[in-house]
Formats: structure tokens, C-alpha cells, sequence
């Protein structure tokens, strides 16, 4: 029996404690049950042979409550290779308080999911530990990791340049001991002598050397009941020299050379590999160097002070000089500026600042004095957030790595067995290999027939294990997100979800919100019926000065540009999607559509109603102006469009996309911003919370079901979290990274564009490192089961089938954008 502590959230009384309760004590398996709802708390007591955690949390929630869930990350070091993950992941999931584990060899990290304070982080690293690896929490010691992972490298590389220099010093004995049927005697001494001196360099190299770097991995694997790449080596290397041993007994060709350049290939590979990794994680490295080491700010007795970074508060006044990286996320409140935001845009020319205007941490200060409020310090900031989110969609599973998963999961014990099962093979029907080998004799130097059948088989047995490689298939598609997600980050474009590389690629339909996407987002007053009227202005400005949307804004700053009195509105009420009311000085005042009229049973003359359509044919926004009851004008308020809306309206459509806009304004305006940027299709009079019903509506309509939505992030949230891949598009730091699955930082189509080009590039590499590793795995295991590979032959092939993959994968780092 387990007992296990849920904290569950929604609970208001007893009676929500006793309707749960109630819930669980029918599910068989559940013994005892206690709920508190104060401290939102259940103790529950169950048999996980009959009933698991899921199935217990599945309950609650369809009681109508909900389970608080928790993930956490952790940093891992010492996996090797794809199997290793596996490993982890199978020992985690072992535990019943654990729900999901995703383990990225090549970002060497894990997130685990739990039910809240079920299990503690201690526990987890604990688990981990057992399997064999050592993890921390991620981003503890931060700087101190990547300090211990240089020292394991320089570690690697002195026992390499050991096992090599064995290695060399054995190929001249090892020439005319093994291969004396193709070089003769080439040193004056006996083959027993050779075979001495081959025992006495190869045991340090297979074992001293072997050890610390594979033998202790597959002993502490072996103890969790796992198997990985480890196991595979460790018999190789061991057979091998088992084989060697038993050659001064039997006759057989002497193999100690071959257990030592397998270990020796191994660990070069091993180590090439993680340099290479290392390279495809740079772009995250990079972002952590941007920051600035020290502020200085105005202390409280008016002075400057110099302080570590991590000591800048919440409104601190930052002096930041010509120069000098901006510590941290604030607004200017004196001085004047261009800054370079590059580090976050990917945009290389400076952006002017001045009082008012927002700057990002980290970016930097071209020509001018400026004193910055900093508003967001630590994790808050931006560079943060940014790294965060890039970390979180390197270690996400695309869709496309189930397979590799799947085969790498049953990869080494199946490798164990066809090895197994080729040196019987090999013992009981040598009349089938044979005549393979006697064809391939001739053009095949290492091949040696007269070798005894014994010696042959484990010379193929052993290639078996060490030429296969779930290494490749385990790093092609996570390295290729690594590169293709930090080469996004690199040009402001932000994958928080590491999935939408592969989903993009699976689009039918691309829609866009018009205002703040298409438009500047940045509406002007621009006519106002009958002719500049400032009683009619006044009044409209006056009533939607108490409204925060856009368009309200606009008219209230023309009516502030032409010197127009703003009176105090009382009883303000916002009607959504149709406009506003209140009282100024006494008066019933509407601004809005024909909506908002109608159902104040306000009646529109004919001639108000053409010049409203006039201007919205012009893709103006119209609102007629009522003052106690009676239509007393029009003000229209219009949005220029972004350079480049046409283009990108192009460029999707020329992808294959069919393109929608969605708007809140009439279809008149609608139709004139799309007749003007080329978008197939509008919705108009769409709501802020109908946008997300359109969204389902065209993804049930279209023919492949996928949809993608661009919009600011800010009032298009449930819409982007409805499409299959939600665009983010803005500019600083008041992006809502959180509501879409890419954020565009530069605020531009152009980076939508480069998204989508990364995405192709991305799927495309991967596609090529998938079929790299199934077809090296397909074509040279049987190979190697037919004796046609040299053991030494197979463990080099191996160790450079895994670094292919990577460098592959490197290539992304030259898309041009």
C-alpha cells in the first residue's frame, strides 16, 4: 500500500472535501481517504497493483477539482549516449509519484512531472544517481557546472591520449601477430613474445582506462535492471580480451588489440561528440554571457555606486553610459539614446530611446547618458525568460522522435542478441558464411579465411556489438532542435515549444489578427463629421479617456494634439465590441457602432450612415458620436499598415497557406486592409473571445486540420493557444511569451517568414540524421554479423556514425535568414 499527499485546488467547503472523498473510496484499490479543504490537502492511502496515480488524479478532476501539478528540471551528467536516456527515464518512471519524464541526451537535461509536494527534488537527483548518472538541479552552480564539465573533458582527453599511445605502440606487434598474412614478420621477434607484450599493453587500456569510463557505468546499470551503449562496449571490449587470453591456449587469432582500439575509438568518439554537442548548445551559453556583470546605480545618498548584478532591486535608479550593456529590464526616465537590441531582435540597426521608452537587460548603449528605473531583476527579466523558454523547447520530443525512441529503447538488448545469436549462427551453418567471406577475400584486406571458425565467430559476434550505434538515432532529432531553436534565438525569434518546428511544417492555414499584426497597432484620429468639430471631438474624448483600448486612446491623444478639452465622465460603461457610454457635464454621450446604437434604440440618419461607409471603404474606423439620444456626428480613427505585410502575405501564399484575417472592425474595413495586403479570406466583427471559436471553426473546415495564428499575444491569448501553433508578434519586453508557442521579439512578419524557414531547415536536418542512423544501423549490422567488418573497423564506424549526426545537425547554424 502507498500512501501519498495531494495538494488539490477549488475546494471551498466541506462539502467540495466530501464530494471528492466520496469519489476515491468507490475507485477499487482506495483504502483510506482524508481531506482537508483549508489546507487544500488529501492524504490518500491506495494499491498501486490496482489502481495508479493517474487514475486517481483523473477522479478528482472529474469531480471538478483539480490536482497541482508541479515540473522540475534537472541538469544530468554522464550520459553517453541515447540508451542512457532511455535508462533514466525507465528508473524515474518506476516511481508511482512520478507521472511524465522527458530526458534529452543531447541538451543533457530532464523535466520531470509530479503531483505538488509528492516528491522532493533530493529524491528525484537520488533516483538518478542510482541509475548510474549524477544530476543537479538545472541552472544550480551554474557557472561552477560548466566548470566541472571542462574538468571531465580535460579528464576524457588524458586517458584518451593514454589509451592511444597503448594503442599505437601495440599496431606494430599487432601487424605482425594478427596480420602477418599481409605485412610478414616485420619485427624480430615470436609470435608468443607479440602476444605477451599485446596482453601486457592491452589489460591497462581495456580495464584502468575502461573503468571509470564504461565498465562502472554498465556495473551501476546493471544494478538498476538497464542495459545501455555502456553494456555494449564493456562486452566488446571484455570478449575481446577474454578471446585474446584464451588465444595462448587455443588457436586463435590474438584479439587484444581489439579490445583495446574499441575502447580507445569509443572514447574518442565519446569525447568528440560531447565537444560537438557542446558546440550545438551555444547559442544559450551565448545569451547567459550577454549579461552585465555589475549596475551602477544612484545609492541612497544620491551617489553613484557600483553593485554585483545580482543586487539590483526592483526601482533602482541604473546610470547607464555610451557603451556599457544595460543591466537589466527598466524604463528610461532621463536621458536620450539608440540602444543596440540586437542580442534580442537579431535587428542590427539601433533603436532610439527616450524618456518613456522600455529597454531589454543585456542589450547596449550606443551614445547618450540614460538613467533607467529597472522594473524586472533575476529570473524576471527578459534575458532570463528568453533562455528559459529556449531551454524548455530544446528538451520538448517532437512528434517525429517516437520512432527513434522506440527503436533505441530495444536497441542494445536486441544487439546483444543478434551478437549472441551470430556467433551460434556462425558455429552451427559456417557453410553460409563461408563462401562470404571466400568472395570477399579478395577485395577485403582484414579478412583472413584461414583463421579457425571459432576465432572468425567472435570476431563477428564482437563487431556486432560494437559497430552498432543508438547513439545516432537517439541524437538526430534533439541536437537538430538544439541548433534550430538557438538559431532562432539568435534572430528574435523564440520557440517555446520545441513540437511547433515539426507542426508548422503541417499547416494548411495561417491567420492573422489585423491590428498590431498587419497594422502598426498604432491607430491616429483622422476625420471627424461635420468638419473638425470640437464639441463633437470633446465629448467622444472625453468619454473614451476612461477606456484603455487602442482606438480610444487614439482619439483621446488627437483630441489632446488639437487642444481639446477632456471633461470628467461619469457612469462610464464599456460595451465590448460595439464602444462606450457615460455622462459628461450632465449629458448621455455614446461613441460606438450601429450595434452599441441599436440597442440604445438610438435611431442612424441615412446621410450618417453613407458617410460611414465612405470611410470605412477607405479601411477607416467609424464611430458615430449620440449625444442624449440623437446622432450628433462621426470621428474614424484608421492604422497604417507595417512595411512588409504585403510581402509576408506573399510569401505564406506562395508557401502553399491559405491566409484569413480576423478583426473586430466591420467587413468594410476589413475587406480594404486585405484587398490592400492580399489575404485570401476575412472574418470580420469577430470578438476578442470569438476569435478562438473561428480558430476551431477552421481547423474542423481546412483539409490537414492544422492552423496557425498570428497575433500581438496580448488580447489574442485563447486564440493562440487554440491554433496548432500560436504566433506571438510584438516588440521589448512586454511580449506574453507565455501565450504562444513562437514569439517574434522584432514585431515584424519578416521574423514569421524566418520562422517558418527554420522550421523547414530544422525538419529537413532532421529527416537526414534519421536517415543517416537507420540507414548506417540497417546496413552495418549485417555486415558485421557476415564477418565482413574488422572488430577495430566496426568500433571506428560506430563512434563516427553518432559525430556525423551531430555535425549535421551543425549545419543549421548557416541558414540564412
Amino acid at each position: 500500500m502507498l500512501d501519498i499527499k495531494l495538494k488539490i485546488k477549488g475546494m471551498t467547503c466541506t462539502s467540495c472535501a466530501n464530494s471528492i472523498e466520496k469519489a476515491l473510496s468507490k475507485k477499487k484499490g482506495v483504502s483510506d481517504v482524508k481531506l482537508n479543504f483549508a489546507s487544500e490537502r488529501a492524504n490518500i492511502v491506495y494499491d498501486p497493483d490496482k489502481i495508479d496515480l493517474e487514475m486517481i488524479i483523473d477522479t478528482v478532476e472529474k469531480t471538478g477539482y483539480n490536482v497541482s501539478i508541479t515540473d522540475k528540471k534537472f541538469d544530468i551528467i554522464d550520459m553517453d549516449c541515447a540508451s542512457c536516456a532511455n535508462t533514466i527515464e525507465s528508473v524515474l518512471k518506476r516511481d508511482e509519484r512520478i507521472l511524465e519524464v522527458e530526458v534529452n541526451f543531447a541538451a543533457e537535461t530532464a523535466k520531470v512531472t509530479f503531483p505538488e509536494n509528492t516528491i522532493k527534488e533530493k529524491e528525484i537527483i537520488q533516483l538518478i544517481e542510482k541509475a548510474g548518472y549524477r544530476a543537479k538541479r538545472k541552472g544550480e552552480g551554474k557557472r561552477e557546472n560548466k566548470t566541472e564539465v571542462d574538468r571531465e573533458l580535460e579528464k576524457m582527453k588524458k586517458l584518451i591520449i593514454a589509451a592511444w599511445i597503448g594503442v599505437l605502440a601495440m599496431i606494430p606487434i599487432g601487424l605482425q601477430t594478427d596480420f602477418a598474412f599481409i605485412t610478414g614478420d616485420i619485427l624480430p621477434i615470436s609470435d608468443f613474445t607479440g602476444m605477451v607484450i599485446l596482453a601486457a599493453l592491452s589489460t591497462p587500456i581495456s580495464f584502468i582506462i575502461g573503468w571509470p569510463t564504461v565498465h562502472s557505468k554498465t556495473v551501476k546499470s546493471l544494478k538498476s535492471g538497464n542495459i545501455n551503449m555502456e553494456t555494449l562496449i564493456s562486452l566488446g571490449v571484455v570478449s575481446a580480451w577474454v578471446a585474446g587470453i584464451l588465444s595462448f591456449f587455443l588457436d586463435l587469432p590474438g584479439f587484444f588489440m581489439v579490445s583495446s582500439m574499441i575502447l580507445s575509438f569509443h572514447l574518442l568518439g565519446q569525447y568528440l561528440e560531447t565537444r560537438a554537442k557542446g558546440r550545438a548548445s551555444k547559442a544559450i551559453q551565448k545569451l547567459l554571457e550577454l549579461e552585465a556583470d555589475t549596475a551602477v546605480i544612484i545609492n541612497e545618498e544620491g551617489e553613484e555606486e557600483e553593485i554585483p548584478l545580482e543586487e539590483v532591486e526592483v526601482g533602482d535608479i541604473m546610470i547607464v553610459r555610451p557603451g556599457e550593456k544595460i543591466p537589466t529590464d527598466g524604463v528610461v526616465i532621463e536621458g536620450e539614446s539608440s540602444v543596440d537590441e540586437s542580442m534580442a531582435t537579431g535587428e542590427s540597426v539601433p533603436v532610439e530611446k527616450i524618456k518613456g521608452d522600455q529597454v531589454i537587460g543585456s542589450t547596449i548603449n550606443q551614445d547618450g547618458i540614460l538613467n533607467i528605473e529597472a522594473k524586472s531583476v533575476g529570473e524576471d527579466t527578459f534575458l532570463s525568460r528568453v533562455v528559459e523558454m529556449v531551454q524548455e523547447a530544446q528538451v520538448t520530443k517532437l512528434p517525429i522522435q517516437k520512432l527513434a525512441d522506440f527503436v533505441t529503447a530495444r536497441f542494445v538488448p536486441t544487439i546483444i542478441l543478434l551478437s549472441i545469436l551470430t556467433f551460434i549462427g556462425w558455429n552451427l551453418f559456417p557453410q553460409f558464411f563461408l563462401p562470404i567471406l571466400q568472395w570477399a577475400e579478395s577485395f577485403l584486406p582484414w579478412i583472413n579465411t584461414e583463421v579457425e571458425l571459432i576465432g572468425l565467430s567472435i570476431f563477428a559476434a564482437v563487431a556486432v556489438l560494437v559497430i552498432s550505434c543508438p547513439c545516432a538515432l537517439g541524437l538526430a532529432t534533439p541536437t537538430s532542435v538544439m541548433v534550430g531553436t538557438g538559431k532562432g534565438a539568435e534572430n528574435g525569434i523564440l520557440f517555446r515549444k520545441g513540437d511547433a518546428l515539426q507542426i508548422i511544417q503541417d499547416l494548411d492555414t495561417v491567420v492573422f489578427d489585423k491590428t498590431g499584426t498587419l497594422t502598426k497597432g498604432n491607430p491616429e484620429l483622422t476625420d471627424v463629421w461635420p468638419d473638425e468639430s470640437d464639441g463633437i471631438i470633446s465629448m467622444a474624448a472625453s468619454v473614451e479617456n476612461a477606456s484603455e483600448h487602442p482606438l480610444a486612446r487614439a482619439i483621446v491623444k488627437g483630441a489632446k494634439e488639437r487642444n481639446v478639452e477632456i471633461k470628467k465622465v461619469e457612469k462610464f460603461e464599456n460595451n465590448r465590441g460595439m464602444g462606450v457610454k457615460g455622462i459628461v457635464q450632465g449629458r448621455k454621450v455614446i461613441v460606438g457602432n450601429d450595434k452599441l446604437l441599436d440597442k440604445n434604440e438610438v435611431d442612424i440618419p441615412e446621410e450618417m450612415m453613407k458617410k460611414r461607409d465612405a470611410y470605412q471603404e477607405n479601411g477607416k474606423t467609424a464611430f458615430f458620436v449620440c449625444i442624449d439620444g440623437d446622432v450628433e456626428g462621426i470621428i474614424a480613427v484608421a492604422d497604417e499598415l507595417k512595411e512588409g505585410s504585403e510581402q509576408a502575405v506573399r510569401s505564406f501564399k506562395e508557401m502553399g497557406l491559405k491566409t484569413v484575417m480576423l478583426t473586430g472592425d466591420n467587413e468594410r474595413v476589413g475587406r480594404s486592409i486585405a484587398s490592400r495586403v492580399g489575404i485570401d479570406e476575412i472574418e470580420a466583427d469577430v470578438l476578442p473571445d470569438r476569435k478562438a471559436e473561428k480558430i476551431k471553426e477552421l481547423q474542423q473546415n481546412n483539409s490537414r486540420n492544422k492552423v496557425a495564428m498570428i497575433g500581438d499575444g496580448i488580447n489574442d491569448a485563447p486564440a493562440l493557444t487554440q491554433a496548432d501553433v500560436g504566433i506571438a508578434i510584438g516588440t521589448g519586453t512586454d511580449i506574453a511569451i507565455e501565450s504562444a508557442d513562437v514569439t517574434l521579439v522584432r514585431g515584424d512578419l519578416e521574423a514569421a517568414i524566418q520562422a517558418f524557414k527554420i522550421s523547414e531547415s530544422t525538419m529537413k536536418n532532421i529527416k537526414q540524421n534519421l536517415v543517416w542512423a537507420f540507414g548506417y544501423n540497417t546496413a552495418a549490422i549485417p555486415a558485421a554479423a557476415l564477418g565482413l567488418l574488422h572488430p577495430v573497423i566496426a568500433a571506428g564506424a560506430m563512434a563516427m556514425s553518432s559525430i556525423a549526426v551531430v555535425g549535421n545537425a551543425l549545419r543549421l547554424k548557416k541558414i540564412k535568414m
